[in-house]
């Protein structure tokens, strides 16, 4: 797992490059939203379990066949699964946030999801759907706590959805 300031430097000693003006900007808007992503991570932990719990009544709620005999999320065991991998998204996508990097969603989260849900006939679409519906939920929490520009939040989020989008899954 890499930060922001990781890459960067990995990304200029690669090309034996010193820091232009692009990489002092970058810089500069890590460290500037340091203090937000910390207050973010900190919302987050202290609401994870009601934002799982909102964003899947959200989800069953607007895909009710989910949760309908034959669906992916009937009975109380993939019911479970399902929030238990909403909850391993956002914990991971808070990690990524503090990071300002996603190479942990990559390395942790996305490499093995194709194989895993393949074999186990998830389908993505409401995957997908739920991410989203957490990346809403935290940013209006974290706005409640106070954080002014919440833009920074979108991506992990929209990086997940985007990645496994893309995916033939």
């Amino acid at each position: 797992m890499r930060d922001a300031i990781t890459s960067l430097i990995g990304t200029y000693d690669v090309a034996g490059r010193y820091f232009d003006r692009t990489a002092l900007e970058r810089l500069k808007s890590y460290f500037d939203t340091g203090t937000a992503r910390v207050q973010a991570a900190a919302t987050v932990n202290s609401n994870a379990a009601s934002i799982v719990k909102q964003a899947g009544s959200q989800l069953f709620a607007e895909q009710p066949e989910l949760i309908r005999p034959g669906g992916n999320a009937y009975t109380t065991r993939r019911y479970a699964a399902c929030l238990r991998d909403m909850d391993y998204y956002l914990r991971y996508a808070t990690y990524a946030l503090v990071a300002g990097n996603m190479d942990v969603l990559d390395e942790r989260v996305l490499q093995g999801l194709r194989e895993t849900y393949n074999s186990l006939g998830v389908p993505i679409g409401p995957t997908v759907r739920g991410i989203q519906m957490m990346k809403d939920l935290v940013k209006a929490q974290v706005a409640a706590a106070g954080v002014e520009n919440t833009a920074f939040i979108d991506e992990p989020f929209d990086h997940m959805t985007r990645e496994l989008s893309e995916r033939d899954i």
